[in-house]
């Protein structure tokens, strides 16, 4: 920003007419040199400058920001605004190749109502709350401090937060605190080992339902139906039948009225314009739901203003800054105490995936098995000679919250100094032993899995 700004890259005619702030955006960026991102980056000056020039120069150009990369850090929610910004100044809205605006699918509203505000509102407003529109769900990461004076009894279905949620000692040691666990799963994962109950579930086969698709970038709003194949084996039961005949017991059968899958499903597809009847028989591969549009329409965009507000008076107002800003993460080699820094000197990025697994989903396959057999940290050349480590070395990764154990990869791909540990691997390979859930992005709670430190050693020293 501060050099599209500075060179007027920028797209002066979309500034105008479709946002507000961008004159208060100038001054605040003139702190962001190129030459103070690259001590933070490691990307040189020279690289930004060209490849904003790049950016800016190019109308389709498109940030695809992935899921959880920059937003689990102790900048997510800015990092996100930024790339937003950059998008907008460069007039890369509505425009083929840039972000596209599609608006969510309307389904029909099948949810109770929170009795108060969900869990961690209090603490982060904007994640309940923005412009009068309210959300229905709690902030994971305030789950562990609030067991047991808030939370009494947890049911958990088709997940395992003791595996993918941040500080897995922290989950286990406040699930363990719990009146009631129960988990509705197909497997005995890690968090149904710590259940009081666990309910058999069926697979997607075995039950009806919906599949869409939509984003801001490029995607086509597509929808289909999930055909039901064959009936539920043995004990197991659907998410809807649990729910159901739980309500029935609770004295709720009434907020339940559904007398079937495909009656619910069809009750959820109505808003959508595509009714169940046509997606089972006129259009069983699934239809686009929406046409995607370029150009902006009046009164396209959510906000009070009806602009894209570059300066965010929501932020302001609960004490953030309205602009993009930048905060050193707590564990990180510029921000955290020098005592910290001897004990954990390595950076820590944990999450990254592979081509055989989904989070800890797909593990008991044998051919997938076959193909990946085993996590695998990643580490530079330079940092293995460093700590006396070769390619396929047992190693031990600690943090201040625990450890893990598992093979080294010793690759040019990943910068010096930072080591990579995989996610979804269960037992001592379970990377979530080594974040910490205290770590935390200051607006709206989200975990800080991808800027930590820690420490590496072989197996055997």
């Amino acid at each position: 920003m501060n050099v599209i700004v500075n060179e007027k890259l920028y797209d002066e005619a979309f500034i105008e007419e479709h946002t507000l702030g961008f004159d208060k955006l100038v001054p605040h960026v003139q702190q962001y040199t190129p030459e103070w991102a690259e001590e933070i980056t490691w990307v040189s000056a020279d690289d930004i400058r060209k490849l904003a020039r790049m950016f800016a120069g190019t109308k389709g150009a498109s940030i695809f920001q992935g899921t959880c990369t920059q937003d689990q850090t102790a900048n997510g929610t800015q990092n996100s605004r930024a790339f937003s910004i950059l998008q907008v100044i460069t007039g890369n809205i509505n425009v083929p190749g840039g972000w596209v605006i599609s608006p969510r699918l309307a389904f029909g509203n099948v949810g109770l109502k929170v009795e108060g505000e969900p869990l961690g509102a209090d603490q982060y407003p904007l994640f309940f709350e923005v412009w009068g529109r309210k959300s229905p769900y709690g902030v994971v990461t305030v789950v562990p401090e609030s067991i047991p004076d808030k939370l009494k009894a947890f049911l958990v279905v088709g997940g395992n937060p003791l595996v993918s949620m941040p500080d897995t000692n922290a989950f286990r040691e406040a699930f363990r605190k719990l009146d009631l666990l129960v988990v509705h799963d197909m497997f005995m994962s890690e968090t149904c080992k710590e259940a009081h109950y666990v309910l058999p579930a069926c697979s997607h086969l075995e039950k009806w339902g919906v599949a869409y698709t939509y984003n801001v970038c490029h995607c086509m709003p597509y929808l289909m139906l999930r055909k039901k194949c064959i009936e539920p084996l043995h004990e197991s039961w659907s998410e809807w039948k649990l729910y159901t005949e739980l309500g029935k017991r609770l004295d709720m059968a009434d907020r339940f009225p559904w007398k079937s899958e495909e009656e619910l499903v069809a009750f959820e597809l109505s808003p959508s314009g595509l009714s169940f009847d046509y997606l089972m028989n006129e259009k069983p591969e699934g239809d686009f739901y929406q046409e995607k549009q370029y150009g902006i329409e009046e009164g396209q965009f959510r906000t009070p203003s009806h602009k894209i507000e570059i300066y965010s008076e929501a932020l302001e107002q609960v004490g953030f800054s309205p602009l993009p800003d930048y905060q050193e993460p707590e564990r990180s080699p510029m921000g955290a105490a020098k005592e910290f820094l001897e004990k954990y000197p390595l950076i820590l990025s944990t999450g990254n995936r592979n081509y055989y697994y989904t989070h800890s989903q797909h593990r008991e396959i044998k051919a997938l098995q076959e193909a990946y057999p085993e996590p695998l940290t990643e580490i530079g050349p330079q940092t293995a000679k460093k700590y006396s480590i070769s390619d396929g070395d047992q190693i031990v990764v600690t943090t201040n919250r625990g450890q893990v154990t598992m093979k080294a990869s010793v690759n040019d791909r990943v910068a010096e100094g930072v080591v990579f540990v995989p996610h979804g691997w269960p037992k001592e390979a379970n990377a979530n032993l080594l974040t910490d859930v205290q770590c935390r992005e200051c607006i709206l709670g989200y975990p800080d899995m991808k800027s930590l430190m820690c420490s590496i050693r072989t197996a055997d020293a």
